[in-house]
């Protein structure tokens, strides 16, 4: 495909010079006599490079680039200048010209100066896509998961990252959902950008509104000073809002305009400040239901759950266990410098029966642990929480000689008898004891032979 150049230039015998000659070199050339016709043919139409005169009738060359790299940044942008414009033409490339050309200059220098512009843009390009191809592959390499619900979390992450649309991360406490939003981020065109994360739980009421949006000095007690804000500092970034439900319901319309209209305004101040930030929020908390009881407002919660993104409990894909076990032993025999850690059957059973109401974090902290109390580099069931030994003390699926894939289903099996047992045999009841959907655990049922 050609590629499409623009010669701005008010001299015509050098202007038709120029296009004759370039068209003649297989290029698509358009032409232009002042500032304002280039800026109406920039606005309508997409050129691959601009060769401008600085000169030029109506309005310079330096507002056509202006102009130009509004619209398109990636667009390449050549100067032409008299010799005593050379400072001109230098401060052109400081906005963000390619390169600039001298008059009088032979058809051999265009040409050079052209294709060497070309030739750049296609090793940016190329660096581009190898960044983008490092970060699909950077960005999921702390995540562990073989599970289908995994893998579909994995999907949701790669198709919404390159967007700039607002994630919604929802999951018990301990499943992760700061690793998706870094994720997110990490994968997304602003990944160069600052990623400012805030703890909405940690933060006083009183001092909320200061921390987003920064203050003026003298705006309130103890305001020593002018002070930016999250949103500012996050300034073509992102911002992840972690237990986003914790926000005071005072502040949800402020938070709520700031989305919509992109613009801060600090405290004791009236000057409003544009801003262009992507946002992640996280919760543990069922907003749905905080909507319903009036606690957070329903327009904000439409505004933030535009691409949800579910994390299961662990409980719900134990075939992931066994590979975080491997990684949290490998990391922290090398942490605490105990090489050849292995674990015994009847604690792997027990790692793997238990349901881990904390999630990950309750399974790395019980590796920890265990990594620590190992004796003659074994980890015993005397060296984890007890909450997890006593899960298997009378098991039928503690046998050594069982394969893992066995034990994974005798422990299912098992822990499906005794929720109905728990709950008279009433199978809804069941269901939401297991955590799992009815319609679930009618498909368990019947692949085990439960009567």
């Amino acid at each position: 495909m050609k590629k499409s150049i623009l010669i701005v230039e008010d001299d015509p015998i050098m202007r038709l010079g120029m296009s004759h000659f370039l068209k003649s070199q297989g290029y698509l050339v358009f032409q232009c006599n002042d500032g304002r016709e280039a800026i109406q043919a920039i606005e309508k139409q997409r050129f691959d490079l601009i060769i401008t005169d600085l000169k030029l009738p109506e309005l310079d060359g330096m507002e056509v680039l202006k102009k130009a790299k509004e619209l398109s940044k990636d667009i390449g942008l050549i100067i032409i200048t008299a010799y005593a414009e050379i400072k001109s033409a230098v401060q052109a490339i400081k906005e963000g010209a390619y390169d600039y050309l001298a008059k009088p200059f032979s058809n051999e220098e265009l040409l050079i100066t052209i294709e060497r512009f070309f030739k750049f843009q296609n090793l940016e390009n190329e660096l581009f896509q190898l960044k983008q191809t490092l970060k699909e592959k950077d960005g999921l390499k702390n995540f562990v998961g073989v599970s289908p619900v995994m893998m579909n979390v994995f999907d949701r992450i790669t198709a919404v990252a390159a967007t700039d649309v607002p994630v919604l991360i929802l999951g018990e406490s301990g499943t992760g959902k700061e690793l998706v939003a870094n994720a997110v981020h990490g994968m997304s065109n602003r990944w160069d950008k600052p990623f400012i994360k805030i703890n909405c739980a940690a933060i006083p009421e009183t001092l909320f509104e200061s921390e987003l949006f920064g203050h003026e000095k003298g705006a309130f007690t103890g305001a020593t000073e002018k002070r930016k804000g999250k949103f500012e500092f996050a300034n073509g970034g992102t911002i992840f809002f972690d237990e986003i439900a914790e926000i005071p319901l005072s502040l949800q319309p402020k938070l709520l305009r700031v989305l919509e209209e992109q613009t801060i305004t600090r405290l004791g101040s009236n000057e409003p400040i544009t801003v262009d930030v992507r946002c992640i929020y996280a919760t543990s908390k069922n907003l749905k239901e905080l909507v319903a009881s009036g606690l957070f407002r329903e327009d904000l919660y439409y505004r933030i759950n535009i691409v949800p993104i579910l994390l299961p409990p662990l409980r719900e894909r134990k075939e992931d266990i066994p590979y975080f076990i491997k990684r949290f032993l490998t990391f922290f025999s090398e942490k605490y410098g105990k090489p050849n850690i292995t674990v015994s059957g009847t604690s792997y059973n027990a790692l793997l029966a238990y349901d881990y109401p904390g999630n990950v974090r309750e399974l790395k902290h019980a590796i920890e642990r265990a990594v620590i109390l190992a004796e003659n580099g074994i980890i015993q069931p005397k060296h984890l929480p007890e909450e997890i030994t006593s899960i298997v003390a009378d098991s039928p699926c503690r046998k050594n000689d069982m394969t893992l894939d066995e034990s994974l289903r005798c422990f299912e099996k098992q822990k499906i008898i005794n929720a109905l047992l728990e709950s008279d045999g009433r199978k809804i009841e069941a269901a939401k004891k297991l955590g799992i959907s009815r319609k679930v655990l009618w498909k368990k049922l019947k692949e085990y032979n439960i009567e």
